[in-house]
């Protein structure tokens, strides 16, 4: 490893990460790149530029500090960059290091960087280094880890990465929601777990959650009767007590009485909620789930469509119709992926009135899985491919959860082949 620009002896990146890391308790978001790209110059990484991907996956935007009109650049480097068919995107696709090689030998050549939280992915960084040198990329790949964490933990309170990673204006009630959801990828070594969300600007009542409790990993996905910004509160409301309720130490059951005793206590326009709650143990595999009105899981084994998850369904949450659902259980072997999602993503029509359906949505999942997809890539394909099948319209929220289950350590141990 090279100690360049490192008089103490410390090798340059640990040197660079722990200038960087130093410097950003006392900046803002705004102020990240010129420190970055300054620290970086001095550990042999030219010209750092930070692209943060917008909330549809379409474009990655570049991150400029200039406030308000971030995404404006100042030189010749492009402002923004289409995730399909540029290099960037398909660093940002693939999740590796893309090489753009000079043209004339010798030359210096640039580095596209994903910039991954975990596996969540933010944007990439571009880098320009000297040809070849394999310590560099290496040292590029540390920065755009500590560069993610930084965009985390300084994006909630900048206006300027809100505006940046927007494409046009968005509704109250998409504010609400997208100010109240999960991260849209986690992961661990148990599960993968993705979500989307369309319309990502007029967003009404569809939501989803989860949260993890030792090996205990709580789903949910709820629609909210509506499109419009009470259909949003409502959904939030929801959320918020099934959140509560967990935390509380509640089952599935209970949780959803505590979803509909809120609503019925704070809405009496008797708007309701239909919903999925679920409870995954990933040191069995064992899936617990119950449904209020809303449509069956499907499990995907081996790139088949394995089971649909019927369970006898309550009421909807809301409507106080004193109809208890039945918990019901299925256990899950390695690499399943599971699917929780509204009827807005079956039931899309395109402008001949046909819908997008059922099979066609699980094959699409099937077929990019065969293709080595990981789910955050398949999720963001699957939503394209939707809103492309409704001519880039859609006429109610669609939402899905997609969970891989990659199976207890112990198995994972014994089947060392599993991803």
């Amino acid at each position: 490893m090279s100690t360049d620009g490192a008089p103490d002896g410390r090798p340059r990146d640990e040197r660079l990460l722990r200038d960087v890391l130093t410097d950003s308790h006392t900046i803002s978001l705004e102020q990240m790149p010129g420190m970055v790209a300054g620290h970086a110059a001095l550990a042999g990484l030219a010209d750092v530029l930070i692209y943060v991907v917008d909330l549809q996956q379409q474009v990655l935007r570049l991150l400029t500090g200039k406030g308000g009109d971030a995404g404006r650049g100042s030189g010749d480097e492009p402002e923004e960059l289409r995730v399909e068919g540029t290099l960037a995107g398909r660093a940002y696709q693939s999740v590796e290091l893309v090489t753009a090689h000079p043209e004339e030998k010798g030359e210096a050549e640039h580095l596209w960087v994903p910039i991954l939280d975990g596996t969540e992915r933010i944007g990439v960084m571009r880098v320009t280094v000297e040809p070849g040198d394999a310590a560099a990329a290496a040292t590029a790949e540390c920065l755009a880890g500590l560069v993610a964490l930084l965009i985390v933990s300084k994006g909630p309170s900048s206006d300027s990465l809100a505006r940046l990673v927007r494409t046009r204006d968005m509704s109250v009630s998409a504010e609400m929601q997208w100010r109240l959801l999960p991260p849209m990828t986690f992961s661990n070594d148990a599960m993968v777990i993705g979500a989307a969300l369309e319309p990502a600007y007029k967003l009404g009542g569809d939501t989803f959650d989860y949260g993890l409790a030792g090996d205990i990993v709580h789903l949910a996905v709820l629609d909210a009767m509506g499109h419009d910004t009470s259909a949003g509160i409502t959904a939030n409301l929801a959320v918020a007590a099934h959140r509560n309720s967990r935390l509380q130490g509640a089952g599935l059951v209970e949780s959803g009485r505590a979803i509909e005793e809120v609503l019925i206590e704070q809405d009496e326009s008797g708007r309701f909620v239909t919903a999925v709650l679920a409870e995954l143990d990933t040191s069995t595999g064992i899936l617990s789930w119950i449904s209020h009105g809303h449509p069956p899981p499907v499990v995907i084994r081996g790139g088949r469509w394995v089971a649909t998850l019927e369970c006898e369904p309550g009421h909807p949450l809301g409507t106080d119709l004193g109809v208890e659902p039945a918990v019901c259980r299925e256990q899950l072997e390695p690499g399943d992926r599971l699917l929780l999602y509204t009827d807005g993503i079956v039931e899309a029509r395109d402008p001949n009135k046909e819908e997008f359906g059922l099979v066609r949505f699980v094959d699409f999942i099937i077929r990019r899985n065969a293709d080595g997809l990981p789910v955050p890539e398949t999720l963001r394909r699957l939503v394209h491919s939707i809103l492309q099948h409704h001519a880039g319209r859609l006429d109610d929220d669609a939402t899905v959860l997609l969970l891989e289950w990659r199976g207890s350590a112990g198995i994972r141990r014994a089947e060392p082949s599993l991803r």
